[in-house]
């Protein structure tokens, strides 16, 4: 009996499978845009230039208003506010119309010339004074030799303006005080007495009371006199009889 053989078949040789590594995605950029947060409904502050004029203008209701507007922007501009006398500011212009009335101009050529004569002085002005519109009139003007300058007469200039020495010498008048010092002109009053050579000048009250205003004397000279003292008391002696009570 013959046995057949079974030949066993040797197995397929199968290729190696070569697993692919998935491709990692691009990265895809992700823009964020966060929501500007919500605009308020209150009406939007105009700080222009022009918008700030508009609402100073709105505030200035009234006279006092505007008056003040005017003195502060001299006093800024010239660079001088006394705060200590802030007080005597608001009461000289709240009490306007309580103050004495300054004298007719008759009645003032001669304290005037007997002023300047006692005191060599070169030219003497006498200005009448309106704080509620911060304006001065010059009621008399005299020459060295006691005639008068009807020119300058009638003039109306600011009693506050950019000049640091006439505000001061203003704050040191209502303070009831006579100020003397290196004359700087500031007006066309002023540039009249510098070619009449006046280099120093004094300033005092008219009447010299506290809390009184009713114009001033200015009186120059063409030097600093020696007794300051003695001719602060003349200008206010010469002051008292310049005005109506």
């Amino acid at each position: 009996m013959v046995t057949a053989k079974k030949t066993t078949k040797a197995p397929a040789k199968v290729a190696p499978v070569k697993r692919s590594r998935p491709k990692p995605a691009p990265t895809s950029q992700v823009n964020v845009t966060l929501a500007a947060p919500t605009a308020s409904k209150e009406p939007k502050k105009d700080d222009s230039a022009l918008g700030k004029v508009i609402g100073l203008i709105e505030w200035v209701d009234n006279p006092f208003k505007l008056f003040t507007v005017i003195l502060l922007s001299f006093l800024a501009f010239g660079g001088y506010f006394a705060w200590d006398s802030r007080q005597v500011l608001l009461h000289a212009i709240t009490t306007q119309d309580k103050m004495p009335q300054l004298a007719k101009q008759e009645q003032l050529i001669m304290p005037a010339r007997s002023l300047m004569k006692d005191v060599d002085g070169i030219v003497l002005l006498i200005h009448k004074a309106n704080l509620a519109t911060n304006s001065r009139t010059t009621v008399l003007a005299l020459n060295a030799d006691g005639t008068r300058e009807k020119t300058i007469e009638g003039t109306v200039t600011s009693l506050f303006n950019a000049s640091a020495d006439r505000n001061a010498a203003m704050v040191a008048m209502l303070n009831n005080e006579v100020l003397c010092e290196e004359f700087n002109p500031s007006s066309k009053v002023g540039e009249w007495g510098i070619k009449q050579g006046v280099k120093f000048m004094c300033r005092g009250s008219i009447p010299p009371d506290p809390g009184k205003f009713a114009g001033y004397i200015a009186i120059g000279f063409k030097d600093k006199p020696e007794d300051i003292g003695a001719l602060k008391t003349r200008i206010n002696l010469a002051a008292s009889d310049m005005s109506e009570d």
